[in-house]
């Protein structure tokens, strides 16, 4: 049997006339999805697989499906005869623009059986001059195949080569997905092998030399790879050195490198090849010239085996010199090469005379983390998802690595500056990447436009209408904060089910029975504060914010609605968050949790802070204009009444409205107070959402609660502390000593309460998420919901829908963890803000706002 090694990603020719059994072969060897014949494509477009008529349509769909295919890097067979070189040109230029590589099978069976199964079949009506032309054609083309661009051939010169083959996938070169690591990626060391020697002590590894005291290889006792970043070589003191250390590290399997532009340049010089002596380059031929010939040739050889990018961990991380757009990613090609080695550049060059690079990683969206070098920068920035660990070393900046998976950045300083550049490192007057607060401007309005879905990690996949992110859109860019703090927005709450108490709508039981039915047994009843529901993010100080939320405006944090506005101005909150960061410090969190930055769910009280439009266009108008109409409405029945008419029964009615009216006006008042800048302004934490490298969701609410009641304690004239009870659904008295705090908490003017799982985030037996709350409201705030009259309306109420809440309550729970986990995880902004820009657009839905 004899293998036919392909690609795995690759378009594959089949070559043959008709009758050589490329559909049969095409069957045997390769998935039913993965072959696009041009006899199918003819019968779609004509409904005649032998209409020759249709032949040129037919192979339009077939390029245009085979396009489509190889743009998703899938695996793709074109079975038509192929037989003339203008046939086959157009599927080579398709693999060039999809950046595959083109492999033909020929199927070069004698003339006598491909006559014999012609005649065999009944669908054809053409002559055997046809098949001896094919032939023909075949055997004049069939030399000249790898010149027309096929990167391998594949000849079978009789049924039994056909039959005896067999097709073997095989990775590119590229394609190390095997490898997962962990890794420390090094920045471009140009020659500078004393800062490498250093870099690589502080990343564990151990140095061996030969006997004359070289460096060459290194070893790691956590069994960790290295993988260097190419331009190992010019500019610096001692390129042989870095060479002669890497080589001996790859030849032992303690590295992986990937070659640079200055690599390239390096062995096209080292072939005899013409080059432009410059930037370097003098200076490592001259040192290679000191050294041996077996070393140079050792070197040349080296070279020549570098593959230009690869991907590793699965997927998850690509390393190229230059870096590289996800469209390129473990693709082959001329194409992919140069932008791996070289970048890619606007056309146009700067004041210095070097090219203007295109920002790529600004427009990247990819999955794969892309750590890459070539352009010196001052700074080790997230773009996207991608870095630059070239820092300049050989120009007087550091030489950079960087951990994976952990994400940790390790620098050391340049012994000098070994080379002057041509452009400063940092130009005079011109911040850094990072100092110039660019991650805002890596969101796209494309990322959100249009029907889209986000993937969480608790609920799957949530659906985003086109409809619903246009509402979003107008929110978020033209009333919400920079989105560099919007790493969560608080899903909406479902109310617990009806109550089956006459005179209520809503009481404690209902959450029992709806926690006990999904298997939940322990539960918080936590109090629920009449004010408006806030995010907090708060930093140790302002370079925190800049280093973790890229915020360079002084700003150490910010307080936001559920719509992402912020409560205060700048000054405001900047006196807000100074006391709870000296509450924080005094109760000891940052300590307690390992971080120097917080982000907290709250009420901020009091209510009126937010709603004063709302108060005063909706509730205060209903109260006077029922004040005043009431009013109005006495007297006239007084003036009745005392004429001898009977009115009683209306006048009763109007005693209970009036009464009504007043309970409603009442009700409002008891969450509205009077504030003078932060004099009245009250924030009761309940939740701690996020701190450095972790999400708490999984916590129990006693250990949130714990460490809130310290930093409530820490300065309780800003911060208020929320009361609780906890509930054994398997102890009668305990629910019913709950429900009795319940009542007795409402009957006070009280809002209600919010019952949760005691465990945090919980599931039901089946894995199904479940409500991370239920909002249990007492009748009086009701009242202001419903209106003032709405206890007459009782029997009508009871008939409200729940279910379009409680699943759009679960949906936004699910966004909103997603994007606390991308942000502590440090994807790229663009990431974060999609659950999070989805919860906004969730919110448009048709949802009866006083559930």
């Amino acid at each position: 049997m004899s293998e036919l090694r392909i690609p795995a990603t690759s378009l594959v020719v089949l070559i043959g006339t008709s009758g050589s059994g490329k559909s049969t072969f095409a069957a045997e060897q390769f998935g039913s999805f993965e072959v696009i014949s041009s006899d199918y494509c003819r019968g779609i477009v004509s409904n005649d697989v032998n209409d020759q008529s249709a032949s040129a349509a037919a192979f339009d769909l077939l390029h245009h499906i085979a396009g489509v295919r190889l743009s998703r890097g899938l695996l793709t067979v074109v079975d038509a005869t192929n037989l003339q070189r203008e046939n086959r040109r157009p599927l080579i230029q398709l693999a060039k623009d999809h950046n595959v590589l083109p492999v033909a099978i020929v199927l070069d069976v004698p003339e006598s059986v491909a006559l014999q199964r012609h005649h065999q079949r009944a669908d054809r009506d053409f002559g055997d001059h046809v098949i001896r032309r094919q032939r023909s054609d075949l055997r004049r083309g069939l030399r000249g195949l790898e010149r027309e661009g096929f990167r391998s051939v594949h000849v079978l010169r009789s049924v039994e080569d056909i039959d005896s083959a067999s097709v073997v996938r095989t990775p590119l070169l590229n394609d190390r997905r095997d490898l997962h690591g962990p890794f420390d990626i090094i920045g471009d060391v140009h020659g500078c092998l004393g800062e490498l020697l250093t870099l690589l002590g502080r990343l564990g590894y151990d140095v061996r030399c030969d006997e004359h005291g070289r460096p060459i290889d290194a070893i790691n006792a956590s069994g960790r790879t290295a993988i260097f970043l190419g331009d190992l070589v010019d500019r610096g003191p001692d390129s042989p050195g870095v060479l002669r250390l890497v080589m001996g590290m790859t030849a032992a399997r303690h590295a992986l490198a990937i070659p640079g532009n200055h690599e390239n340049k390096l062995e096209r010089a080292l072939d005899g090849r013409k080059v432009q002596v410059s930037h370097g380059l003098a200076e490592t031929l001259d040192q290679l010239g000191r050294e041996s010939e077996e070393f140079r040739s050792s070197v040349r050889a080296w070279l020549r085996g570098l593959i230009a990018h690869l991907v590793l961990d699965d997927g998850r991380l690509v390393v190229a010199h230059a870096g590289l757009k996800e469209a390129y990613h473990g693709r082959a090609s001329g194409r992919v090469r140069s932008f791996a080695l070289y970048g890619d550049t606007t056309g146009e060059t700067d004041e210095f005379g070097l090219p203007v690079r295109y920002p790529w990683a600004s427009e990247y969206r990819g999955r794969a983390m892309v750590v890459y070098g070539h352009t010196p920068t001052p700074t080790l920035d997230w773009v996207n998802n991608t870095m630059c660990l070239d820092t300049g070393c050989v120009f007087g900046g550091q030489l950079s690595a960087l951990r994976y998976p952990e994400r940790e950045t390790i620098q050391v300083p340049a012994e000098r500056v070994w080379y002057e550049p041509v452009r400063p490192l940092l130009p005079a007057g011109e911040p850094s990447r990072a100092r110039a607060g660019l991650g805002d401007h890596e969101l796209d309005v494309a990322d959100v436009l249009g029907q889209h879905a986000v993937q969480t990690r608790h609920l799957g996949r949530v659906t985003v209408r086109a409809e619903q992110g246009a509402g979003a859109l107008e929110v978020i860019s033209r009333y919400a904060i920079a989105p560099r703090w919007l790493a969560y927005l608080p899903p909406t709450m479902s109310p617990v089910p009806t109550s089956t108490h006459d005179d209520l709508l809503e009481h404690p039981d209902q959450a029992w029975s709806t926690y006990a039915s999904a298997g939940v047994r322990e539960l918080v009843c936590q109090e629920k504060h009449m004010g408006s529901r806030a995010v907090v993010v708060l930093c140790r100080g302002v370079d925190v914010a800049a280093r973790r939320f890229h915020s360079f405006t002084g700003d150490s944090g910010a307080v936001y609605t559920r719509t992402g506005r912020s409560f205060f101005d700048q000054e405001s909150t900047e006196a807000f968050l100074s006391r709870l960061r000296s509450a924080t410090d005094a109760a000891g969190l940052w300590d307690e949790l390992g971080s120097d930055w917080l982000i907290l769910d709250a009420e901020l009280l009091p209510w009126s802070l937010k709603a004063q439009g709302l108060l005063r266009e909706q509730y205060a108008a209903v109260g006077a204009s029922a004040r005043r109409a009431l009013r109005a409405a006495d007297e006239i029945l007084q003036a009745t009444w005392a004429r001898g008419i009977d009115v009683g029964e209306l006048r009763e009615r109007s005693t209970r409205r009036r009464h009504d009216a007043a309970a409603f006006t009442t009700a409002y008042r008891r969450y509205c107070w009077p504030t003078t800048g932060l004099d009245g302004v009250q924030l009761a934490p309940f939740q701690i959402l996020a701190s450095e490298g972790a999400t708490h969701e999984e916590r129990p609410h006693d250990w949130h609660l714990g460490l809130i009641d310290r930093l409530v304690a820490a300065d309780s004239g800003l911060l208020r502390r929320t009361e609780r009870r906890f509930v054994d659904l398997d102890d009668e008295q305990s629910r019913a000593g709950a429900a009795q705090c319940w009542l007795d908490l409402t009957a006070a003017g009280g809002e209600g309460m919010v019952v949760k799982p005691r465990a945090g985030l919980v599931r039901t037996s089946r894995g199904k998420l479940v409500q991370p709350g239920l909002k249990v409201r007492g009748r009086e705030y009701l009242r202001i919901v419903y209106g003032p009259e709405y206890l007459a309306e009782l029997p009508r109420l009871r008939a409200r829908r729940l279910a379009h809440k409680q699943s759009m309550a679960l949906r936004e729970y699910a966004l909103g963890l997603e994007s606390l986990a991308r942000f502590c995880e440090g994807e790229p902004l663009w990431r974060v803000h999609e659950p999070v820009f989805a919860v906004l657009a969730l919110e448009s839905e048709p949802v009866d706002p006083r559930l």
